[in-house]
């Protein structure tokens, strides 16, 4: 490696990047045809590609090079053609992975800048292998890294340039897995809990309207991921449902916090706050589809009380969200938006369960639930059919649930008890606006 070193040095900086890419690409090229898979990356090919691509300096004080602006845009037209050019899948994501898989040093820093910029490219030139392979990398990367792309790509089309949300757009239908991977993340990054962290209007439009037009996107990670692959530590949701009902239920007192603080004056605002309360609710009613959805997979799957995609403890923690919020708010004043809230927690929870995606019986629903103030429909929920002490088991209130493999799942799950929703169970449901 010193002599390929030594070479580099001898070139400017882009053909030196350009030469790595290349040997980068004739190596995990070969390896990936050897038995067993391809190696792990040497340490010296590491160091490669941290001098020449990253720029980063090899003294661990020095500080990193700096390439001008033009350079670093031809370096990611360099990058952008290879990835284009490159006809097998398999060595893109290898080299995809070697150039931005975190090492945990100095250089990481570097990496993440680049990542940023190449995918904010490959949106803006339609670039679907790059797109691809950085949905595999949001789909095993550190949320806290997917959540800084989703920035970037948001202040990008969503914030600084006025009316370039179209172009972000379009990434749509040229690439439907980085579109699920980056609502996951979009939804990671704004929970609604400050004015700073809730979506901008034209996000928050596109997001609805890809939604909207395909229910089926919102499950393309968790379709095509094998259930006998544990999910990275710290890594994305399998699918950004419970990101989009935090969304929905939390807008209305998010909303209203709004103006409590006197952040909106004037008729122009209060028509934008009258659309985004359209798009809430039309998200609300297209997450409540995609449940119905869910409950076909898993039937078909034979996963139902065995597998939960909604896990308890992060309902538990969306639920205290809205009573913390609904607690800030006067509630003399902001009475409707609190049963507007509470109104969508139920009607999620009830379809949650009955389609088989959350996995909660009524006792842990009502002790969820117990400090949130007083609701009709929620009520309605946690009472639900009533089986009275040694009476006969009635099938069409608990229909049987299949038991338990033998071998548990690589996903969180737990067997539901007699006195749990079911998705057999009939319930009639309107989307609440």
């Amino acid at each position: 490696m010193s002599d390929i070193r030594h070479s580099l040095l001898r070139r400017d900086p882009l053909s030196a990047a350009k030469e790595v890419l290349y040997h980068l690409d004739i190596s995990l090229g070969s390896a990936l045809q050897a038995p067993g898979g391809p190696p792990a990356l040497e340490k010296a090919t590491v160091d490669l590609v941290e001098e020449f691509i990253f720029h980063a300096s090899r003294e661990r004080s020095g500080p990193p090079k700096r390439m001008s602006c033009v350079q670093e845009l031809q370096l990611l037209e360099i990058m952008c053609s290879y990835f284009q050019e490159q006809s097998k899948d398999a060595v893109r994501q290898l080299i995809f992975s070697a150039l931005f898989g975190l090492q945990g040093n100095q250089a990481d820093d570097c990496r993440m800048a680049m990542l940023g910029k190449l995918v904010s490219m490959g949106v803006a030139v339609c670039c679907v292998p790059i797109l691809e392979c950085a949905a595999a990398w949001l789909q095993r990367s550190h949320a806290v890294c997917c959540v800084g792309i989703a920035r970037v790509l948001v202040d990008d089309y969503c914030t600084l340039v006025p009316g370039s949300t179209s172009t972000l757009q379009q990434v749509f239908s040229a690439s439907p897995r980085f579109c699920c991977q980056f609502i996951t993340a979009v939804t990671a990054l704004y929970d609604l809990s400050s004015e700073e962290l809730t979506p901008p209007p034209p996000l928050l439009e596109m997001v609805v309207g890809w939604i909207t037009e395909d229910h089926r996107l919102l499950l393309l990670t968790f379709l095509n991921m094998p259930l006998t692959s544990p999910l990275p530590l710290g890594c994305l949701e399998l699918t950004p449902l419970l990101g989009l009902l935090r969304w929905s239920i939390k807008a209305p007192l998010a909303a209203q916090r709004k103006r409590k603080h006197g952040l909106t004056n004037g008729q122009p605002e209060a028509e934008k706050g009258a659309g985004c309360e359209e798009l809430y609710s039309k998200l609300h009613l297209s997450v409540l589809q995609v449940f119905l959805m869910l409950q076909a997979h898993l039937t078909e799957k034979n996963l139902i009380g065995r597998l939960s995609v909604l896990q308890v403890d992060h309902v538990a923690a969306l639920v205290e969200e809205v009573g913390r919020l609904g607690e800030e708010l006067n509630p003399l004043n902001a009475a409707n938006h609190i049963q507007l809230a509470l109104d969508r927690m139920a009607q999620a929870l009830q379809v949650a369960m009955a389609s088989g995606a959350l996995l909660c019986t009524r006792e842990d629903l009502r002790m969820l639930c117990s400090r949130l103030p007083h609701n009709n429909l929620l009520q309605l929920v946690m009472s639900g059919p009533v089986q009275q002490p040694h009476a006969p088991f009635q099938p069409n209130l608990y229909p049987h649930i299949h038991a338990p493999r033998a071998t548990p799942l690589a996903h969180p799950a737990h067997v539901i008890s007699p006195h749990s929703f079911h998705p057999a169970i009939g319930f009639a449901y309107r989307p609440i606006r």
